[in-house]
C-alpha cells in the first residue's frame, strides 16, 4: 500500500493533465506543454514535470485560458465529476473566460461577414477607398 501511495505522489505533468481531462490524449497534453501552452508560476514546462499539490497552472486550450490550482494527484483518467476534483479554478480566470466568452458571442473579436460582397457592396468599397486616399 506504501508503494501505490507514493506512485500517486509521483505523476507527471502531461499524465496529470490527461487524467483531469484537460486534453483527450497524452500526446495532446504533451504536445501542448512542448508548445508553451502550459505554464507554471509564469515559466514554461515540460512534460516530466511532477506537479505538486498547490502549484498553479496556467492552461490554453482553444481559444480558452484557465488559470487553475492542483487539489489532488491521479495518473489514472476517470469521469469528468471526479477529474475536476483533482483541481480547483481561479476565480479571476472564471471572470476572465465568461468575459471573453461574452466578447466572442457578440461578435467583437473580428470581422463577420456574410460571404463575398455584393455589386453594390463593392462600389460603396471602392467609393470608400477613393475618398480615403484624396
Amino acid at each position: 500500500m506504501a508503494q501505490k501511495q507514493e506512485e500517486d505522489d509521483k505523476v507527471r505533468l502531461d499524465k496529470w493533465l490527461w487524467a483531469a481531462r484537460f486534453y483527450k490524449t497524452r500526446a495532446l497534453a504533451k504536445a501542448a506543454i512542448e508548445s508553451g501552452k502550459v505554464h507554471c508560476r509564469g515559466e514554461r514546462c515540460k512534460p516530466g514535470k511532477e506537479p505538486r499539490l498547490g502549484d498553479e497552472f496556467q492552461i490554453r486550450t482553444g481559444l480558452e485560458e484557465r488559470t487553475i490550482v492542483v487539489k489532488a494527484l491521479s495518473a489514472v483518467r476517470r469521469g469528468a465529476p471526479e477529474a475536476q476534483l483533482l483541481y480547483v479554478e481561479t476565480e479571476q480566470s472564471i471572470a476572465r473566460r465568461e468575459q471573453a466568452a461574452a466578447l466572442r458571442k457578440a461578435g467583437a473579436l473580428g470581422v463577420t461577414t456574410d460571404g463575398r460582397p455584393t455589386k453594390k457592396q463593392r462600389r460603396q468599397l471602392f467609393q470608400f477607398h477613393d475618398d480615403s486616399n484624396g
